[in-house]
């Protein structure tokens, strides 16, 4: 059912910093999306499972460092627009 695309670089301190690049752009591409370090690295990691799963269902083979960094980037997209859309808006 799902293609298989295996994501390269492995590790965990690679994953890490992974997360980090992809929470740090995501912040930067949803205006005030920001939410520190910590919960941009966990955004991250998060969107890059939510980008495994769905590069892996229009895609097959092997992608390095930036191509991870990409899927990463595409799943915290995501998954960001997906928590604004279902959290209440603030009148502020």
């Amino acid at each position: 059912m799902f293609a298989e695309i295996e994501l390269k670089p492995g590790g965990i301190i690679a994953w890490v910093v992974i997360g980090l690049i992809a929470g740090w752009l995501t912040g930067h591409f949803f205006k005030g999306a920001g939410y520190g370090i910590l919960m941009d690295i966990l955004l991250g990691l998060i969107g890059a499972f939510i980008g495994g799963l769905v590069v892996s269902l229009v895609a097959t083979g092997t992608v390095g460092f930036w191509g991870s960094i990409v899927v990463a980037f595409i799943g915290a997209v995501i998954l960001v627009a997906i928590v604004r859309a279902l959290s209440p808006r603030s009148s502020v």
